[in-house]
């Protein structure tokens, strides 16, 4: 039976991601090399906890770096946060940078591409504004940069909600799903896309791969340039330091939105993979299976051991995460809610975005439709 099948690689994927996770968890710690670094910080808008995100990356106990912010117009939301954040730290090396209206789609990659200009350091570390960092931060994730082969390094992350339900499991779901994707496809076939949240990257790789103006027309950005750094000959790294990434308080249609956009971003950037994610779902799938084949109960069973194993070996032996331990009970719910996520993944091609439409291209590439 097809269903039967398909659950049992789902269980043979789970298994997967353990021995991912162990794999992950072996590579050395490096801390020696303490290169001065460029932190950008792309900003649209007062996101939910912005102020402590900022100080975050301002309280580096680091000898020599700078912190470039920019924003679209000067009556942001976020400049007076960040008027507020460098008042703080006088003696922190920062700049608030007005881009103006973006020229192309995607506009954190234009920010992006105005504050490197504006770099006065080779290492730059990229952080969305959602993101929040312990001091130990760039003494961490700079060392990995001592092989002269590494390009960029990207930095796994903890999903930290605010209180809402939709954002709770939405957090469960990235710290014991999308997690364990990232790990098992690092361990099979070597990291070849880099996450969104945090990138670390040399100026001069960027420039080799075409600059940030070849990622103007994607929406997913981080895993094109991950991607296009791979295809340059450098190496591209699973950091062994993991942020915190908060993604906010958000009711539900918000939460669907911002979710549907990721689905229909990843089947576009990929859609293969995007269909092999079927075999991440099961629970799911046993539950299905058990609905159409009570008597096959004990292959149902196993599915739901293997979940259980392979969300505790990302949750709890990779981010150390308080929230999954706490809630583990939710798990199931997040499943039953993904799953239905990525069969919605399938169909439309518009996204909403930051109050604008854009339709997504066959070839991952996107345009604004009405803003």
């Amino acid at each position: 039976m097809l269903l039967l099948a398909v659950v049992t690689g789902s269980c043979v994927y789970s298994a997967l991601s353990v021995l991912a996770a162990r794999n992950y968890l072996r590579q050395p710690r490096r801390r020696s090399s303490l290169l001065p670094v460029s932190i950008l910080k792309p900003l649209a808008g007062a996101d939910w906890g912005l102020e402590d995100n900022l100080r975050s990356f301002f309280q580096q106990d680091y000898p020599e770096f700078e912190v470039l912010m920019a924003v679209r117009t000067p009556d942001d939301a976020a400049a007076p946060v960040v008027r507020k954040v460098q008042a703080a730290y006088p003696r922190v090396r920062s700049r608030l940078i007005v881009t103006g209206e973006p020229p192309y789609p995607n506009a954190k990659v234009f920010s992006l591409d105005r504050m490197m200009d504006a770099a006065g350091h080779d290492l730059l570390v990229m952080a969305d504004s959602d993101v929040r960092v312990a001091p130990d931060m760039l003494a961490t994730v700079t060392p990995e940069f001592e092989d002269p082969d590494v390009g960029l390094t990207t930095c796994p992350y903890k999903a930290v909600p605010g209180p809402s339900f939709w954002s709770t499991i939405e957090a469960i779901g990235m710290n014991t799903e999308f997690l364990g994707g990232v790990l098992t496809a690092r361990m099979l076939d070597g990291m070849k896309f880099a996450l969104g949240p945090t990138i670390c990257a040399r100026k001069e790789v960027l420039r080799q791969i075409g600059g940030f103006g070849r990622l103007k027309d994607y929406l997913a950005e981080d895993f094109v340039m991950g991607q296009l750094v791979a295809q340059a000959g450098w190496r591209v790294l699973l950091s062994r330091y993991a942020i915190e990434h908060h993604i906010g308080s958000q009711p539900f249609r918000i939460n669907f939105s911002h979710r549907i956009r990721w689905c229909r971003s990843t089947r576009r950037s990929r859609p293969w993979g995007y269909v092999g994610q079927l075999f991440t779902y099961p629970l799911p799938l046993a539950l299905m299976l058990w609905a159409v084949r009570p008597s096959w109960w004990p292959a149902a069973a196993i599915a739901l051991l293997m979940r259980a194993l392979s969300a505790h070996a990302t949750a709890w032996d990779v981010l150390r995460d308080p929230l999954t331990g706490r809630l583990w009970w939710l798990v199931p719910v997040q499943d039953v809610v993904s799953f239905a996520m990525w069969v919605a993944g399938f169909f439309g091609n518009t996204i909403h975005w930051r109050g604008r439409r854009y339709e997504l291209r066959r070839d991952g590439t996107f345009r604004l439709v009405s803003g």
